[in-house]
């Protein structure tokens, strides 16, 4: 969750209390992505998500 938090503030985003999902939709629209984090059905289309591996193990 640090590197997490440390790339949110490095985008101008506040962490305060927010769950790592939470962080992660906010992260992935400053950087102008859709905020699918969690949502996926198993697959993937965005290959280059440094979030990927995570989202993936939540999913399945």
């Amino acid at each position: 969750m640090g590197a997490v938090k440390t790339k949110a503030k490095n985008l101008g985003i506040a962490p305060k209390r927010m769950k790592k999902a939470e962080l992660i939709h906010a992260i992935q629209m400053a950087e102008g992505c859709t905020p699918c984090f969690g949502r996926s059905n198993g697959q993937c289309p965005y290959g280059d998500c440094c979030f990927m591996a995570d989202c993936l193990k939540i999913r399945s």
